[in-house]
């Protein structure tokens, strides 16, 4: 099967589950650099000592996004390839793309490749790509994979509870006062993926029963059918299993999935975040 599905690292995935059909899948990474230390997001990376490091960061710590070289390479000789990013609102990782893309198709006009802007990260670009895999078994031309995915993203959204927006906040990813209100009381921060692909705090609460009601809340607010959940945690499993039990009563014949975060979902939720794709 001539197929390719890549992705940055801000989808959690390392590689394809269930992956009866063959499709090829690549994962490009993102670099965090902590006090002059490169991290590179990649299967080797250890998640903890990256954590840890964020923890004693004394000077500055940053992300940077996949180069074009590092797409141009990551899209291979397949025939047909589809990429999926982390918001284009939030990295430059769509336009890095799009870029490798043009410079693909200057060399080989006849292949097929399209990127998808996410307008999200994490566990929904998990779904997307999911979803992407169960199309492409069908055996569907490329056209119509890239319509009914397209339509598919529509449906999913995100929502996720922090209890630190320290880097969010060092990034500019959200404003300042939003860091500050939920850092300095100890408190959670509820917040979602918004349709543009931004990062929007809908809720500063206390206790992990409260974190818990309004994620479930949201999604029955926003997805009625829910039908598939992929919960994703930094180092905080037993919190990821609580929540899964909420849905389960809320829910009927719905799959839930729970994966730890990959470096840079990990480096922006920090220690205990929690972020859910539905």
């Amino acid at each position: 099967m001539d197929w390719k599905i890549v992705a940055d690292s801000s989808c959690d995935y390392y590689k394809l589950e269930n992956n009866e059909a063959g499709i090829n899948f690549e994962s490009v990474p993102f670099v965090m650099s902590i006090d002059g230390i490169d991290y590179v997001d990649t299967e080797n990376l250890n998640v903890s000592e990256l954590i840890k490091a964020m923890e004693e960061c004394k000077e500055t710590s940053l992300t940077s996004c996949p180069s074009p070289d590092k797409w141009y390479n990551a899209f291979g000789t397949e025939k047909n390839v589809i990429a999926i990013t982390i918001s284009s609102s939030l990295s430059g990782s769509y336009n890095s793309a799009c870029v490798a893309k043009n410079m693909v198709l200057e060399e080989e006009p006849d292949r097929n490749i399209e990127i998808l802007d996410s307008l999200s990260t994490g566990p929904e670009m998990c779904l997307v790509v999911r979803k992407l895999q169960e199309l492409i078994s069908q055996g569907l031309e490329f056209d119509e994979v890239v319509k009914k995915i397209r339509n598919y993203m529509k449906t999913v959204h995100t929502v996720f509870a922090l209890a630190s927006f320290d880097n969010l906040v060092r990034n500019g990813r959200i404003p300042k006062i939003a860091g500050l209100v939920a850092g300095k009381l100890k408190l959670w921060g509820i917040g979602i993926g918004s349709e543009t692909g931004t990062i929007e705090v809908k809720k500063i609460t206390r206790g992990t029963k409260r974190v818990i009601d309004t994620i479930v809340d949201d999604i029955k607010t926003r997805s009625e059918n829910c039908k598939s959940v992929i919960i994703a945690h930094c180092e905080n499993e037993e919190l990821a299993e609580k929540i899964k039990e909420k849905i389960n009563e809320v829910f009927s014949n719905i799959d839930i999935k729970i994966m730890p975060t990959r470096g840079l979902c990990s480096y922006y939720a920090e220690k205990n975040g929690i972020i859910v794709g539905f």
